[in-house]
């Protein structure tokens, strides 16, 4: 560790450090500027710099305490200012950072506490938390603070704006409920605005994918202002269709063509027929016209009448289902004609539960799957529009 020099501010020691190790001096570099970032933060807390005698003084410096954080420059032991009195003080930039690493953390950390912990859980809140023992009090309190802000996240007004496409999707994962391991499904809406910005609408843990809990879920969007619904794509789920009906009725539904796909292959009756088949759907997905893709699948129904006509009748009865997004823009088809704009979002949620596992409960999974979604919904509505809302006219007859 680089001895600190009384005689040179903290700015000028810091570059000091630089210009005499180069890239070996980052590590002291970035323990100068912290312990200094929290001294100027204490004495804001405090409204008075040391030894400043005023009348809005709120508390009294009360020295320093080690702690030691691991940074990808390695462990770096900083001295975190002190106070007494009735001030509550603690440095922000000791916070764990992004509100899905502090709910990661606490996944962890709850598992620990309760006593549901093994060899690989514990190595995980080593790496996480430095080692540090974790109590329940702690975690706790740490919940409390993470939850009041993703509440307030996850409750917002809904009626800034119209939006015009709504996505559905749910995910399963395993939760500890009453003793047992079960499989609660999460549910995520998203939208996208006239705009062309996608935003998180809403996230939900519920015990399954009945039709009770989807209603729920929509009747919560639409209590929060949600409007100006004139699409929606998801998969077939379980229940989701008949809530629809009761929360959005008739308002055009567009069933995921991939997952479609998916479930046609499952239909034929040889599994040599199968690459013919997805390839047949491809095709028919890609027409030009709503009356194009029709006449394919009246000659996919011909074809397969007689050698599969369980195919057939299949067929006939759900690929015009995944065929409402003809009545979008040619422009905007292949962006809405599945439930794949959610992908990224299951994506990063898989990666963070995963290493979890089993959550100790609900709360434990609704706090991760909230913040993962508010951080990627904030990345999404400061990006560049998804989707072209305002295509040429010449486009809006095809």
């Amino acid at each position: 560790m680089t001895r600190q020099n009384p005689d040179l501010s903290a700015f000028d020691q810091i570059v000091s450090i630089l210009l005499d190790q180069g890239a070996d001096g980052l590590a002291d570099a970035l323990r100068l500027l912290l312990n200094e970032a929290m001294k100027v933060e204490r004495a804001k807390a405090l409204e008075a710099e040391p030894y400043q005698r005023t009348e809005s003084r709120k508390g009294h410096a009360n020295g320093f305490k080690p702690k030691t954080l691991n940074t990808r420059l390695g462990r770096i032991t900083l001295a975190v200012p002190q106070v007494r009195g009735d001030l509550d003080f603690y440095p922000s930039v000791l916070e764990r950072g992004a509100r899905s690493e502090r709910a990661f953390t606490l996944a962890i950390a709850q598992m620990y506490v309760q006593g549901v912990s093994t060899r690989r859980v514990n190595a995980v809140l080593e790496a996480m938390c430095g080692g540090l023992e974790i109590s329940s009090t702690a975690v706790s309190r740490a919940a409390a603070s993470l939850d009041a802000e993703l509440e307030k996240w996850r409750t917002r007004r809904l009626d800034v704006e119209p939006f015009d496409c709504l996505a559905l999707d749910a995910r399963y994962e395993k939760v500890r409920v009453d003793g047992a391991v079960v499989s609660c499904a999460v549910l995520i809406a998203v939208g996208i605005s006239k705009k062309g910005k996608r935003s998180v609408l809403g996230v939900s843990v519920a015990l399954s994918e009945a039709e009770v809990h989807w209603r729920d879920f929509l009747a919560s969007l639409q209590d929060r202002g949600l409007h100006g619904v004139t699409y929606i794509v998801s998969d077939d789920h379980a229940g989701l269709r008949a809530a629809l009906a009761a929360r959005l009725a008739g308002v055009p539904w567009q069933r995921c063509q991939f997952h479609l796909q998916q479930n046609a292959l499952h239909h034929c009756p040889k599994v040599a027929l199968r690459p013919q088949l997805a390839a047949d759907l491809r095709q028919l997905f890609d027409a030009s016209s709503r009356s194009e893709a029709d006449a394919r699948l009246r000659t996919l129904v011909t074809q397969h009448h007689s050698s599969a006509p369980q195919l057939a009748a299949w067929l006939e009865a759900n690929v015009p289902e995944a065929l409402t997004v003809f009545i979008r823009p040619p422009e905007q088809r292949v962006r809405l004609r599945t439930s794949n704009l959610l992908e990224n979002l299951n994506k990063q949620i898989r990666r963070r539960t995963r290493v979890v596992t089993i959550f100790p409960n609900t709360d434990s999974l609704l706090r991760l799957v909230c913040a993962i979604t508010s951080e990627l919904s904030e990345d999404w509505e400061s990006a560049k529009a998804y989707l072209n809302m305002n295509p040429p006219s010449h486009l809006l007859s095809a």
